[in-house]
């Protein structure tokens, strides 16, 4: 057992590694301001990328010397000397250094197969290499960190060698050693016993980990290499990484900070980890992952009744933490499992004081059973559900009175158009509007705000932005009942709406009304 009076220092590989992932992309001016997120969220370190590998990373350090960091130190990435040329003269090492930034974190070869066959050098030469790119570097006044690229595969191949190169590092000056499990194959015991060797033939203070997750161990290998006395972890907000991706440092932290209770600067900010988490993620253009652990809408969900039922008596019974640690909520999930505690709880989530024993409670869980052995589904549609309970309560107001729709599909020459007519009373005046759009919904959509939108000018502020269709008897092929889930936005938050029908269009229709009736009703809870 190790030592635990070493704080844990973060170092933030998002804007080099993390955009190596599929589907990631960050502009210059993205990375700047995540840049600046992560110094104010108390990582220690932030690798901005390969300069001069890119237009972009070029830009980024240019703009990134002017950045006012408060703690975080930026570090350029690259890799040590070639072979027989002198660091002095190496161009990528002179682009590192003429980036400017306080701490070089460059890569070198730990293990033989690589030497050899990679670089095809000696393995003395690679000694040199790593050793004379270290001393120039720090010769230069920074701070340079070495990741040992391979190492857990060299270790298991050549241990002796692999810590030569360790060696060579801090003997050029390097400060931090990072052990990197770049194939991400290695498991948790040799992991383990690897940097336990590591940490006592140089110092826990000197050993740093990086992993990968294609053996779905990123998290646990980078938490069982700081038990083993590593003080430093390399990952990536939400695992964004090459392949499948990085250690997350999204699920590293609270398990670090809350379950190891180890010592990190960053241990005040953690309340705000999934705002952290949901800014990469919108930056990124990605839809977060509901199920990510800690920060995910999902992480402390109940949908069983029983569940339920536990967390609203003791919350610890069905929750390892308190949510808010992390800046998440306990949500209450209503199916056709839910009972009186899970519908007076989510009640009570959603703005209503529904008393477990009212005589509406009988009524709306029939309702609600009903409703989803049709196929509704409210895990994804809150609005909806507050919209039936605001309706058994007797608080659902009335905003209009639909008379009829109508949607016509047409193709003019190589054209598709939908036209939509609408026909309702809302605030005592008749509206018939008509609309067209490039699709069914859109032009449904449209007609009903252009009937609305002149006694409603709040309606002109939302939008769709998401729409989901899901069959739900695929044994009836075109007759197939099925669920369309639409998720409204006004700029600021996003609700969920929900509607089944035989028919695709009427489905929609419904999903849509309810998107309307809860912005209005929201916006006169408001007033």
């Amino acid at each position: 057992m190790t030592s635990h009076t070493h704080a844990v220092r973060i170092y933030d590989t998002t804007l080099r590694d993390g955009t190596q992932g599929e589907g990631i992309s960050f502009s210059v001016t993205d990375k700047l301001l995540i840049a600046g997120r992560l110094d104010h969220f108390g990582v220690d370190y932030i690798e901005g990328g390969f300069p001069g590998s890119n237009p972009r990373d070029i830009t980024f350090f240019q703009e990134a010397r002017s950045l006012r960091l408060k703690h975080a130190r930026l570090a350029a990435f690259g890799s040590t000397r070639r072979a027989g040329v002198k660091a002095p003269d190496d161009p990528q090492l002179r682009t590192l250094l003429d980036s400017g930034m306080p701490v070089m974190t460059i890569v070198g070869k730990t293990w033989p197969l690589h030497v050899t066959h990679i670089l095809q050098t000696t393995p003395e030469e690679n000694l040199a290499m790593i050793e004379d790119s270290a001393a120039w570097l720090s010769a230069q006044d920074r701070e340079v960190i070495y990741d040992a690229e391979h190492f857990f595969d060299g270790y298991k191949t050549d241990p002796d060698y692999a810590l030569r190169t360790l060696a060579a590092a801090i003997k050029g000056g390097a400060t931090l050693l990072t052990l990197c499990d770049t194939n991400g194959g290695a498991l948790l015991p040799d992991f383990a016993a690897a940097t336990a060797r590591v940490v006592a033939e140089f110092g826990p203070e000197r050993v740093g980990i990086h992993c990968h997750n294609d053996s779905g161990l990123a998290v646990a290998l980078s938490l069982a290499g700081i038990e083993a006395g590593a003080t430093l972890v390399q990952g990536t907000l939400n695992g964004y990484g090459e392949r499948t991706g990085n250690a997350d440092l999204v699920t590293i932290l609270p398990n670090l900070l809350l379950k190891m209770h180890r010592a990190a600067h960053c241990a005040p900010s953690l309340a705000t980890l999934r705002e952290l988490s949901l800014y990469l993620d919108e930056l990124a253009n990605l839809r977060p992952d509901t199920k990510a652990p800690y920060v995910g809408a999902s992480a402390f969900a109940h949908k069983g009744g029983l569940h339920a039922n536990a967390a609203r008596k003791i919350k610890s019974s069905y929750e390892h933490i308190d949510p808010a640690l992390v800046g998440n909520r306990t949500r209450v999930l209503v199916s056709d499992m839910a009972g009186r505690s899970s519908i007076s709880m989510k009640a009570r989530e959603l703005g209503f004081d529904l008393d477990e024993k009212a005589p509406a409670m009988k009524k709306l869980i029939a309702e609600l059973k009903e409703l989803e052995f049709r196929g509704y589904e409210f895990e994804a549609a809150d609005a909806s559900l507050e919209l039936l309970l605001a309706r058994h309560l007797g608080r659902r107001p009335a905003y209009f009175d639909i008379e009829s729709y109508r949607v016509i599909i047409e193709r003019r020459r190589a054209e598709l158009i939908a036209e939509a007519t609408v026909k309702l009373t809302a605030a005592g005046r008749a509206s018939h509007t008509v609309a067209e759009g490039t699709g069914p919904v859109g032009a449904l959509d449209q007609a009903l705000r252009l009937a609305l939108e002149p006694i409603y000018p709040q309606l002109k502020n939302i939008s769709l932005s998401d729409y989901k269709v899901r069959i739900l008897d695929s044994r009836r092929h075109a007759n197939a009942r099925t669920r369309v889930l639409i998720e409204t936005t006004d700029g600021h938050r996003h609700w969920g709406t929900v509607g089944v029908s035989d028919n695709i269009i009427d489905a929609s229709w419904e999903a849509l009304r309810d998107a309307v009736d809860y912005a209005l009703m929201r916006h006169e809870q408001k007033i």
